[in-house]
């Protein structure tokens, strides 16, 4: 009887250290895989999952869309333009001659701050530059989120000059009308947005985010008063960037 217990204790354990082998290298090798498995045993969205339950719902809207702008869909590549001052997100394309056009623009519902960019973790400021899309969160407390790459090089190259650290983190953009250094757009646009990035992929999706819409007559790309010295370089950057998306 006690060899009996033995030999099945010894293959418990043989079996238990196989599984826990087995966990440490799906986690090492295939940590997106990993993450996937725990959402699913968990009950909760993923974005693929959130990307299929949208696609019947705005997914025939944005393609009738994209065709009456003569743009692809999925588009080769996007680009989002948000302006602070006028609280508005413009959808960009390439249209059959590779220029881009503007698809569609949204109102940003809530986005705190005022102009000029992001200094600090809890200045409650939105970003200002060029940013990536580095996530899309299906389980967003503001229903959906996209998220952006703040501090990109250059925030993280100023802040290293002067001799800050602590600048925040976890930009995005997202659903619900509340905000605290993100756009807020609310849901029926950022069910649009989510699915418009995960489609395109979020590696061809550049956001351009001005404290005003530089494009217009007369607009000069000044920096506020109390702006840091560096904000003219910025400012010039990113009127540089926006004068390829003109109406």
């Amino acid at each position: 009887m006690r060899t009996r217990w033995r030999r099945l204790l010894t293959w418990v354990s043989a079996g238990l250290v196989a599984l826990a082998l087995s966990v440490v290298t799906l986690k090492a090798l295939a940590p997106e895989a990993w993450g996937t498995l725990m959402h699913k045993l968990r009950g909760e969205q993923t974005e693929a999952g959130a990307a299929g339950e949208l696609a019947p719902k705005v997914g025939p809207g944005l393609v009738a869309l994209f065709a009456e702008k003569g743009c692809k869909y999925p588009p080769e590549r996007l680009t989002f333009v948000a302006l602070k001052a006028e609280k508005r997100l413009e959808v960009w394309a390439p249209g059959p001659d590779g220029q881009a056009r503007l698809v569609q623009e949204y109102p940003v519902l809530a986005a705190s701050g005022r102009a000029g960019p992001k200094l600090r973790e809890g200045d409650r400021q939105v970003p200002e530059g060029v940013y990536r899309v580095v996530g899309l969160n299906p389980q967003s407390q503001f229903h959906l989120s996209i998220k952006l790459d703040y501090p990109n090089e250059f925030d993280r190259e100023m802040a290293r000059r002067e001799g800050r650290d602590r600048l925040g983190g976890d930009i995005f953009i997202h659903g619900d009308a509340v905000s605290i250094g993100c756009l807020a757009m609310g849901d029926p646009a950022i069910e649009e947005l989510f699915l418009l990035v995960s489609e395109t992929g979020q590696a061809r999706v550049r956001v351009i985010i001005a404290p005003s819409d530089f494009r217009r007559a007369g607009a000069r790309p000044a920096p506020p008063p109390g702006a840091p010295e560096w904000a003219g370089t910025l400012y010039e950057q990113i009127g540089r960037e926006l004068a390829g998306y003109r109406k």
